[in-house]
């Protein structure tokens, strides 16, 4: 038996029985003592929900239309399909068998958007990591997920190779290396010299009749995404067949995607499958366009080329778009939807999206949830508020997505908090777009499902209409002299500043008050402005023992999706 489904029946399925709040129940219920006759569950209308499906869909529905646009390389939905089944074919061939893990380090090019429905077409589980990693992460995680292949754009070679040498001291097997080259601009020949196995010949080799080789069930695993470790260690978060499906249509319907839409791939692949619409671009038929590397420029070159309807970014990417250099921007010839997520958008980010022609929708999630977990939708009624009130809705997290529901709850005693906009709790979530769990870590799985209900350790208030608010992470919040701040909105303070680029505010240890707000700040290009200043303007607009006490200036870390890595930031607080 491979290894994850050796620690899932051990440890998850076995789970469902021994722990029934945790995971979905396994019991039969019905609606009443006495079943309806003449009912049958059968192969016919029992079907396990895989979203493999949208693709074997798009092929015949979307057959000669565009699906993967990258430079000058173009592919059609058929080709599309048959490519991911040659792929799928290639696999076995390599002794992949149903269960096994399958990594990859890649940008969003062609091949990784293949891999998303080629590995699970193979029976088989796919692990896309973060290509920020370091060798000494990679080898860790390949030791982790016990990757018997790792597929590894050019780019990123040097990261495998010491990854790789790091197992071997640990007398670890490596996992069998396939090189992604760059098709749109070949790397040398040097590159492909060191590796066994290259892409585009693998895919040559494979079958495009092969017979998939579908979920059994449809909670078997599909994929096993690592956090970003934006507050502590990564773990192995494992989606299912089901999940993935229901996660993807949630979002295709809540987001307003049409059938046919052009999206721009400014979102990673590997985080949380690219908020599982890797899959979703496939359902409705649209046309991927695929970004190597996300710029001002390249953003703004291929929404035009493309005529772009849809993308996705962390705010950290709208900040990109709105700061762009007058020579990389173009006028938009239409409305573009991007949502974003990661951290609530600053009201003046929002503003100047809106200028520029494109319409924000804000969702909020975690990678447990499979990305997106509630959307901030938006109500007619509200286009006619003033700027700062409807920036001030949308930054909100929203209400629950579908197939999922949300809470927010006192962490004890799981009791509902009253929508009065002020009672903090913990947000709490649970339905079918939920993990099965963390790859070996069975504690850490009973922990985060205490209850029958997944802990965030994300603290929010609920608003009088039932709209959530995240006011920060549990790990965030400033207790300062009995106060509780919360760093959000003292970041939203910051970046009203005209100077502000950036900005993040951390706790930073305190003889007399416990902890106080240290902000780490980075300006506009041509702005001087000092700390002294700084700390008055947030003075001016928030209570005294809000205001940051300490001010650091230069760039900020981030994971490759964006996030603000508070955990450095807190040490570098520590030690100043």
């Amino acid at each position: 038996m491979n290894p994850l489904f050796r620690a899932f029946s051990l440890s998850g399925f076995l789970c469902r029985r021994i722990h029934p709040n945790l995971i979905r129940r396994t019991q039969v219920v019905y609606f009443s003592e006495k079943p309806m006759e003449g009912l049958i569950r059968c192969l016919a209308n029992d079907v396990p929900l895989s979203p493999i499906s949208f693709l074997e869909r798009a092929a015949i529905v979307y057959r000669d239309r565009t699906s993967v646009v990258y430079g000058s390389l173009k592919y059609t939905w058929s080709q599309t399909m048959d490519r991911c089944l040659k792929l799928a074919s290639a696999l076995t061939q390599l002794g992949i068998n149903r269960g096994d893990v399958v990594a990859t380090i890649s940008p969003n090019v062609p091949a990784m958007y293949e891999l998303h429905f080629g590995v699970p077409m193979a029976g088989a589980v796919l692990c896309t990591l973060n290509i920020r990693h370091d060798s000494e992460m990679v080898s860790c995680l390949l030791r982790h997920s016990e990757a018997k292949v790792i597929f590894v754009d050019y780019q990123f070679l040097d990261i495998a190779h010491g990854a790789f040498k790091l197992l071997s001291t640990t007398k670890t097997k490596p996992p069998l290396l396939v090189l992604i080259r760059d098709l749109d601009n070949p790397s040398p020949d040097t590159a492909f010299a060191s590796s066994s196995l290259e892409y585009e010949s693998l895919v040559a080799s494979g079958d495009a009749r092969f017979e998939i080789r579908r979920p059994k069930d449809e909670w078997d695993p599909i994929s096993i995404n690592y956090t970003s470790g934006t507050t502590s260690s990564p773990k192995g978060v494992v989606y299912n067949h089901r999940g993935s499906y229901l996660n993807t249509l949630s979002t295709v319907l809540l987001h307003g995607m049409g059938v046919m839409p052009v999206y721009l791939w400014t979102v990673p692949m590997f985080h949380c499958n690219g908020w599982c619409l890797t899959w979703g671009v496939a359902a409705q038929g649209g046309t991927n366009v695929c970004l190597r590397k996300v710029t001002p420029k390249g953003i703004y070159d291929n929404i035009m080329l493309h005529k772009v309807t849809n993308m996705g970014g962390a705010p950290t990417v709208l900040n990109m778009i709105v700061n762009a250099a007058a020579s990389d921007r173009k006028p938009l010839t239409c409305k573009v939807e991007i949502m974003t997520g990661g951290a609530p958008p600053p009201p003046n980010v929002l503003f100047k999206m809106e200028e520029l022609g494109f319409n924000v929708s804000h969702l909020y999630g975690l990678t447990e949830t499979y990305g997106p977990g509630t959307l901030c939708t938006w109500k007619p009624e509200w286009d006619c508020l003033p700027p700062e009130e409807r920036a001030n809705l949308k930054s909100r997290q929203g209400v629950q997505h579908l197939g999922v529901e949300v809470d927010i709850k006192d962490p004890i005693t799981l009791k509902s908090v009253p929508p009065d906009a002020k009672t903090m709790g913990e947000v709490m979530f649970r339905g079918n777009t939920l993990m099965n769990g963390y790859f070996k870590d069975l504690k850490a799985t009973q922990e985060a499902f205490a209850g029958g209900w997944f802990r965030s350790g994300d603290l929010a208030v609920k608003d009088h209409d039932g709209y959530i608010k995240v006011k920060d992470r549990s790990k965030d919040i400033i207790i300062s002299g009995g106060e509780n701040i919360s760093t959000i909105e003292v970041e939203t303070v910051l970046y009203s500043h005209p100077a502000m680029l950036e900005a993040a505010v951390v706790a930073r240890p305190d003889h007399h008050w416990g902890e106080t707000p240290c902000a780490f700040v980075k300006l506009r290009d041509g702005f001087i402005v000092n700390a002294d200043d700084i700390i008055k303007f947030c003075r001016d607009h928030l209570p005294h023992y809000m205001a940051p006490r300490t001010i650091v200036f230069g760039d900020l870390p981030k994971t490759s999706t964006g996030k603000v890595q508070k955990f450095i930031l807190r040490k570098r607080a520590k030690d100043i």
